[in-house]
């Protein structure tokens, strides 16, 4: 006798309603949703172990974290670069002693980088705030070993965010300490 694994009879269990019943009343297809899941969970209830783990505080697995290397790799070069990035001589503006920095990645002729520019400039009124100005195509090698390709691209101590950001956005980042 053939069996289907659990979650291949539930996708089975969940989809038959939906095809079997496409011109049926919307509530006799929810109820019969509901009948397949209920029937489903019953021959199934492993289904529902994470679930009751997670609500009576039971120890799970972490979750697995497809982008640690990735993130472990950007802030190894965000940490190589960091006197790159934040060095007082670069043009920029703000205190040089400030408390938060952000390097700002610009291009030549760019509407949305002067934009980000200007928002940062309204942002270093009331934040403790140096931001670091980079020309992307000036400093080439720099936004080569950081992956930035898009401009602007903003470099915080821990972060890169690539693309225009709303002020909103960079308001939250610079307040959540």
């Amino acid at each position: 006798m053939y069996s289907l694994k659990p979650p291949a009879a539930l996708f089975l269990g969940l989809l038959f309603p939906f095809t079997a019943l496409a011109d049926a009343p919307i509530r006799q297809s929810r109820s019969l949703l509901g009948e397949a899941i209920r029937d489903t969970l019953i021959e199934n209830p492993d289904f529902l172990t994470p679930v009751m783990a997670r609500t009576s505080g039971l120890n799970q697995p972490a979750a697995l974290n497809l982008y640690a290397d990735d993130m472990a790799a950007d802030l190894s070069a965000l940490a190589r670069a960091a006197q790159r990035l934040y060095d007082a001589a670069l043009p920029g503006f703000g205190p040089s002693q400030a408390k938060q920095k952000i390097a700002l990645f610009t291009r030549k002729d760019c509407v949305e980088c002067a934009e980000a520019e200007a928002g940062l400039r309204t942002l270093s009124e009331t934040h403790d705030l140096r931001v670091t100005l980079l020309d992307m195509d000036s400093h080439a090698d720099l936004a080569r070993d950081l992956g930035l390709d898009l401009a602007p691209s903003y470099v915080f101590g821990e972060m890169m965010l690539r693309g225009a950001m709303p002020l909103i956005v960079l308001e939250r980042y610079l307040s959540r300490d």
